[in-house]
């Protein structure tokens, strides 16, 4: 049985970067990896990034963002990534889960939100089958441009 960890990631590595490097085209085609976001991630008040340790090494990692608002403490779910080599053990519906538990005991949270796009249909069926419920909205992007 494969030995698997989930915990906050509070300290800036090597193995963390390389993790996230080995990991950012899982999440986008075009991001471009940066040591120096990655160390303001471990840094940030805001946002708590996970790892799941799968006998020893990080394969997979996400990040919950928690802010204040005025219609209350509200957390946003992003990048949710897992190895491929360590798919098939239910590493992101465990860090998934655990995500959500903190959210709610820890920050005390009125909502989480996340997105997915709809081609993502392992992804999705996920967050159906998590709780998540597909909101009726508009969903707006602003980029400044080049």
């Amino acid at each position: 049985m494969a030995d698997i960890t989930i915990d906050e990631i509070i300290e800036f590595s090597d193995e963390l970067a390389d993790t996230i490097e080995r990991l950012l085209p899982g999440l986008s085609a075009t991001a471009v990896y940066s040591r120096d976001i990655v160390e303001a991630i471990v840094a940030s008040d805001a946002t708590h990034l996970y790892g799941a340790r799968l006998d020893g090494r990080i394969v997979a990692v996400a990040s919950l963002v928690v802010y204040p608002i005025p219609t209350g403490i509200r957390a946003h779910i992003d990048d949710v990534v897992v190895d491929e080599s360590a798919r098939g053990h239910g590493l992101s519906r465990l860090l998934l889960n655990h995500l959500i538990t903190e959210a709610n005991e820890r920050f005390h949270v009125r909502t989480i939100d996340l997105t997915s796009r709809p081609d993502r249909e392992a992804a999705n069926h996920l967050y159906r089958t998590s709780g998540f419920v597909q909101r009726n909205t508009n969903v707006y992007r602003w980029q400044p441009t080049a």
